[in-house]
């Protein structure tokens, strides 16, 4: 992990909510992958609890494409301190058919970055948006991608939500990081009522808790698992959910 800056190249509205921006960045930070994420200054001022965690939704043409709110605003040329790579990629079996990914009472962002990468390598992608998630425009996702949309009520419920858990090889779920433990405990209660046996490496919690440090310094975004304690910023975003202590 290393400080670097990167230089705002592009701007476009992609949805009624969102824009994308492209980044000029250091060459590592093209090193990064599903999962990972930078954490972006965008003062002068040094401060590590101004930085906001940016997930990338794209690699494109050796610039990396971050997915920002249209209520937030930049300007071509400007410059962003940035801290990264945060984080360890998304861990996929080696062998996958079909992926779900779920954003429940949370915009998908965190979720984006494996489309492209899953799709090449010839996996399916379903993905589920529930509670708030419902009002992300997905025009601007590739037409390969197979839609559910759920009710705004808060429920982990979808209409074909037995078939798509019982098709998927592996499920990513991101919630509303208000109250991520909760709602994380409320996704594999569901899981289990559904499937009855969850095995490890099926169904993986993407944590967006807050990162003062994103160097595993100040033990702020430390988690309970069945194998002890561990550190968001180091060894997440995902963690297998099965092992996360949630109570």
């Amino acid at each position: 992990m290393k400080e670097t800056q990167a230089v705002i190249e592009r701007i476009k509205q992609v949805n009624l909510g969102y824009q994308r921006i492209e980044l000029s960045v250091d060459e590592s930070l093209l090193q990064i992958k599903p999962g990972q994420s930078i954490l972006a200054r965008l003062t002068e001022t040094w401060d590590p609890y101004l930085r906001q965690q940016w997930f990338p939704v794209n690699l494109l043409n050796g610039k990396l494409i971050v997915e920002r709110p249209l209520s937030e605003t930049y300007e071509i040329g400007q410059v962003i301190h940035v801290l990264g790579i945060i984080g360890q990629p998304f861990r996929f079996r080696k062998t996958l058919r079909n992926v779900l990914l779920v954003a429940y009472d949370t915009p998908p962002i965190p979720l984006l970055m494996t489309i492209p990468w899953l799709l090449a390598n010839k996996v399916s992608v379903t993905i589920a948006l529930l509670g708030v998630a419902t009002s992300y425009d997905t025009q601007h996702l590739p037409p390969e991608v197979e839609v559910e949309l759920g009710n705004n009520e808060g429920e982990f419920l979808w209409q074909n939500q037995v078939m798509t858990l019982g098709w998927a090889d592996q499920v990513f779920v991101t919630v509303g990081p208000d109250n991520e433990f909760s709602r994380f405990a409320n996704v594999i209660e569901r899981v289990r009522e559904l499937r009855h046996d969850v095995p490890r490496h099926y169904l993986f919690g993407v944590f967006q808790q807050l990162l003062p440090c994103g160097a595993g310094a100040c033990h702020s975004c430390m988690i309970r698992t069945d194998e002890g304690t561990a550190l968001i910023c180091l060894e997440g975003p995902a963690f297998d959910l099965t092992q996360v202590i949630l109570r």
